[in-house]
């Protein structure tokens, strides 16, 4: 869908380059008058609502259900039980794919984690489905719950997050700690953290044969499509993914869960429309969170402070049933120089729902822990929390050597610690107080995050009216994606970004990979660019054919596209617009295509980062022992900022 339907257009001004500049979103009108239009929106006509029955207990199975009195209900059209669901056209505990998790789609009465769907009531209304719910009273027979440490089982780890090592060594870590002049050893325990967007879970599934249609928030538009037809037998091209507006995603709804192929099941079984939003409550179960982690750092030092060796383990909490691990030992990889480093996870399995990729998987437990561990390092020593990460600056990537294709954290360091008043900060604890008799604490750390690249591709189609339109299937999950996106577009293409109508959201256009990583922009970004230029390209061939054009004779790379026009480098006055040149050759529009396709050995020439610093405060009340973080001040090294309104606004 285009995004500027029913919308009137933003007054853009232009000023030279349109990426870097402050623009108001494009879709900030829709939502704030309430016209933007999510997955839980749509009513076809015909529409039965689907509700999940959640087991109450962590472990057991299903004893009983009162399917009768559920669907004795007025309301309730149907409820599927392990009894009753129809086959599917793939094995649910079989994995696939980077995102091919196991699924709960009724498969037996077996209770693996609190929340798995045990039944699925479809009623003419919502509130009928929920009352068919409560009806199914169901009975269990419960087994002891493992959810610790000591309770579960561990596992040596095949691999971390989604395909990661569980274990890398650079230099002879155990040389290392013997040489050191002391040894701090740190322990950190992070809880698990659940994936709780704004706008939940939810799924509007509509069959018309072997043709499927889903509306959903969806952050791999295309790419999941190949998931969902392999579940019901059907090819990907028949699936029709439309996810045009995005409450938060965090990386679940990248992956595909049980109760979304439980709705679509469900339609298919009813030749009806269904559609499942889940609870509050439901997004703590099926589709997926941060797990949890256990980790303990040694860190050598030498007599001047400086690191001998960096070991970190950690065990990280995963399903009875499926594998996924926090990759939070790899964090400790990149950042600060040591002769020898090593990094290696475990897994214990709990009886829990999978985990899976959330928001920075590994990098935020794992770099919390190394922070940790790094300012009790600086205690042990007497030194400055800054002052110590300075002395273990990494000018090249720890272990591999590589150059960084950029690096300005001694920057951000100097920015964050100027704008905090960081040199005020006393080097021992316990020394500062508020007026209220707080005590006051200050603290820092480093920020650092890979720049990943996916595989993206766009379309560019310049028009005879003087406009463009350029899509992409990319998703925007409220950080205003599709407005630097556009811009990136105008940008390549040399027009106002309010020439350029911007479509996206939608399974059928060019795949625009995954918005997950940070690496959105950078990948969907680049194959826009390079559409544009192919469109630009694809023009100057027809005006330099064209004996009445001033670019005639022209060669390629002489021409170049600004603002709207096609401009010779020979003679800058020779030029003209893009609807002239379309309207001589008798053409309404022309196309262009762009990918982004990631070079894999330019990858493994340079280390590529993003980095930043963090400085805090927290006030403690010593009588209740409430901690409240009164002041944060970030300084970043992002690389070229698209659109500062955006930045700002995250």
């Amino acid at each position: 869908m285009p995004l500027d339907a029913a919308a009137p257009r933003a007054p853009y001004v232009h000023h030279g380059s349109n990426a870097g500049q402050p623009l108001t979103r494009r879709d900030g009108e829709l939502k704030v008058t309430g016209r933007a239009t999510y997955a839980a929106d749509h009513r076809p006509e015909g529409l039965l609502y689907a509700v999940i029955a959640a087991s109450r207990i962590a472990r057991g199975r299903v004893t009983s259900l009162d399917v009768a009195a559920a669907k004795a209900h007025p309301g309730v059209v149907e409820v599927l039980t392990p009894a009753n669901r129809p086959p599917l056209g793939r094995d649910p505990d079989q994995k696939s794919g980077p995102f091919g998790f196991r699924i709960e789609v009724l498969q037996d009465d077996t209770v693996r984690y609190a929340g798995q769907p045990i039944a699925l009531v479809v009623a003419t209304s919502l509130e009928a489905a929920t009352e068919g719910a409560a009806l199914l009273d169901p009975q269990y027979e419960a087994l002891p719950p493992r959810t610790t440490l000591e309770s579960g089982k561990r596992f040596p780890a095949p691999a971390v997050g989604v395909s990661g090592q569980a274990r890398t060594e650079h230099g002879d870590v155990e040389a290392g700690l013997a040489a050191a002049a002391q040894v701090v050893r740190t322990e950190v325990e992070t809880p698990a953290q659940y994936h709780n967007a704004m706008e939940p879970h939810a799924i509007v599934a509509q069959w018309d044969g072997d043709r499927l249609t889903l509306d959903m928030p969806n952050q791999a538009i295309v790419m999941s499509r190949a998931g969902y037809a392999a579940y019901f037998g059907i090819a990907p091209e028949n699936v029709l993914i439309r996810s045009p507006f995005l409450g938060g995603g965090f990386g679940s709804k990248a992956i595909l869960n049980g109760p979304q192929v439980l709705a679509i099941l469900a339609a298919r079984m009813l030749n009806r429309p269904v559609k499942l939003a889940l609870t509050r409550a439901q997004m703590f179960g099926p589709v997926g969170h941060r797990g949890r982690t256990w980790q303990r750092l040694h860190l050598g030092l030498d007599g001047e402070g400086r690191l001998t060796a960096l070991r970190h383990h950690a065990i990280s909490a995963t399903s009875s049933f499926d594998t996924f691990l926090e990759p939070a030992a790899n964090a400790s990889l990149h950042v600060y120089r040591s002769p020898a480093i090593s990094a290696e996870t475990e897994g214990v399995r709990l009886d829990t729902g999978t985990p899976s990729p959330m928001r920075a998987p590994g990098e935020a437990p794992g770099s919390a822990a190394l922070e940790i561990a790094m300012d009790a390092a600086a205690d042990a020593v007497g030194m400055d929390p800054l002052e110590f990460r300075l002395l273990n600056y990494a000018e090249t990537e720890p272990g591999s050597g590589r150059p960084f294709s950029s690096k300005a954290l001694r920057e951000c360091y100097a920015e964050g610690a100027k704008l905090f008043g960081w040199a005020a900060r006393p080097l021992r604890p316990r020394q500062m107080r508020d007026a209220a008799g707080l005590r006051v604490g200050w603290g820092m750390g480093t920020a650092l995050f890979p720049c990943p690249h996916f595989a993206a591709e766009a379309r560019a189609t310049l028009r005879a009216d003087g406009t463009a339109l350029v899509e992409t299937a990319g998703a925007d999950m409220g950080q205003g994606a599709w407005t630097a996106l556009a811009q990136i577009a105008a940008e390549a293409l040399g027009l106002d970004p309010a020439q350029v109508e911007f479509r996206s959201g939608d399974s059928s256009l060019p795949d625009a990979g995954i918005a997950g990583g940070s690496g959105h922009a950078a990948s969907a970004g680049l194959a826009l660019h390079n559409a544009g230029q192919d469109a630009i390209a694809r023009l100057a061939e027809i005006a330099m054919r064209d004996p009445r054009s001033p670019l005639f004779g022209a060669d390629n790379i002489g021409v170049v596209a600004r603002a709207g026009r096609l401009h010779r480098r020979d003679d800058e006055t020779r030029s003209e617009s893009y609807a002239d040149i379309l309207a001589r050759a008798g053409q309404a529009a022309v196309v262009g295509a762009g990918r982004m396709q990631r070079d894999e050995e330019a990858v493994k020439e340079r280390a590529m980062y993003s980095h930043g610093a963090v400085f805090a405060e927290v006030k403690v009340d010593p009588d209740l022992g409430q901690v409240r973080c009164t002041r944060l001040v970030g300084a970043f090294a992002a690389g070229r900022i698209v659109n500062p309104r955006l930045v700002r606004s995250q």
